[in-house]
Order: C-alpha cells, then structure tokens, then sequence
C-alpha cells in the first residue's frame, strides 16, 4: 500500500523482532531465514553471525530422498519456561567460560557460545555446572555436524547426512535435554523404522513435528510403521497425529 520495499534481510529481521518482542520467543534467525533463502533441492549453509549464506545444490549423485513429516498432535509453543531457559543456560556458559579464560565479555544479554572458541570450551568445561556444560557440549556437536554434514551434502551422501541429521536429534535429547514425551518416543520410532535415512524433531522440540529425510520406495512402510508405532504410545492423539510426504520448495516471497 505505501510503496514499502523490504529486502530479504528485512523481512527475516522484522519476522525475528515479532517472536522475540511480541510473541516472547527468545529465537534466533534460523527459522525466519531458511523460510526466505531456501530454494527447492538445495541446502542453506548459513551463518547467522554475519548473515552470509550459500544454496548447495544436491549432488547428481545423491541417492532418491523425500521428507517426511510427523505432526505429534501436540500445538506447539516456546513461549513457556523451556525454551527460553536453554537460550538462557547458553548464554552462561559462554559467559563463565569467558570469564574462566581471561576473555574480553561484554553485557551478559549479548554473549553467545559463538564467541567462544571449542578449544576454551575444552580447557573449562569442567568449572561449569553440569546443565550449562550440557548445553554448551550440544552448541559444539552441533557446529561440527554442520561442517560435517555440508560435506556430505556437496558428496552426494544422504546416508551420511542423515545419519547427521539423527545424531543431532540424540544430541537434543541427552545434552540439550530438550523434546517432549511425544516427541522424543517419535524420535525413537523414527531411528528404528527401515527407509529412514534420519531425522529429528523440528527446533526445540518441546511440541509440534519430527520430520525425517526418507528413502522414497519405503514411503508407505514409513508412514504405516511411524503412525501404528506412535499411535500405539500415545493412543489419545488418534484424530490429531498427522503425517505428510513432501518435498523441498522455493521460500516465501515478498509481492
């Protein structure tokens, strides 16, 4: 209506501010950007620190894969106690670990594990208190199966990467201590059931979806052994549990 033109940036930054100062997500960017940088058949290699990025196409080499998503039959919300906390307990760990390490920190609302380098994490990281060491240990797992699954990707190796891909799930569960019931049994059904190359539960996890990166000739035998399996556990969520195959798209544009 006013002529307003925004830029990608823009868009993902306003999005960011609403969760953050409206919604009372402490979030970061991730979400917002895969929903405007993301183009169908490729992987977003992003770092949000400087918000660099980079779309890498899928290998020829790279075996059939769909997505498939589990809707838990729980709504999702982060706007209670969990979410927030784990952002908070990461934010102390980099604090104590800078202080340990003689680091220059500034406020605390602005340290991040980030500034942290993996080696202080390792020389201090037995001065931390269990959950903040917990929490930093996912932050670093995490970063280094990024790198490690950018390399799969480029290779063409959807095993690899969805091995990757569950790997940070358990990683979510046992050190970020993050899922709820639901989704963390979905987690397991997920591991145990053929066809699936890997997957997670999506962000946090405490409610909402898993989604799972599977092997297209096993799509009916997924969906039926993930549905019989969770149903099974959680018999009261028949009516709201829902599944989905789909594939990757190009994201939201702004007209």
């Amino acid at each position: 209506m006013n002529q307003i033109q925004l830029s990608d940036l823009d868009v993902i930054s306003i999005a960011k501010r609403a969760e953050n100062e409206y919604v009372g997500v402490s979030s970061g960017k991730l979400d917002q950007s895969c929903e405007v940088y993301c183009r169908k058949d490729h992987l977003l290699y992003l770092d949000t620190a400087d918000d660099s990025y980079e779309r890498i196409s899928a290998s020829g080499a790279m075996k059939p894969y769909k997505i498939a998503i589990f809707f838990s039959g729980v709504e999702r919300t982060l706007a209670g106690f969990g979410y927030n906390l784990r952002v908070d307990e990461c934010k102390s760990a980099a604090y104590d670990l800078m202080a340990f390490s003689g680091m220059e920190y500034g406020k605390y609302a602005d340290a991040v594990l980030r500034q942290v380098p993996a080696e202080v994490f390792e020389q201090y990281k037995d001065r931390l208190p269990e959950n903040f060491r917990k929490r930093a240990e996912h932050f670093y797992g995490e970063s280094a199966r990024v790198e490690a699954g950018v390399k799969a990707w480029r290779e063409g190796d959807i095993e690899t990467f969805g091995q990757l891909v569950s790997q940070s799930g358990y990683s979510s569960i046992h050190l970020y201590e993050s899922g709820s019931d639901e989704l963390r049994t979905m987690y397991e059904i997920m591991n145990r059931t053929k066809g699936i190359y890997g997957g997670r539960f999506s962000g946090a996890g405490f409610k909402g979806c898993c989604m799972a990166l599977i092997d297209p000739d096993y799509e009916e035998e997924v969906l039926h052994q993930v549905t019989r399996e969770y149903l099974s556990a959680f018999p009261k969520l028949e009516g709201k549990y829902s599944a989905y195959i789909c594939e990757s798209a190009d994201g939201v544009v702004m007209k």
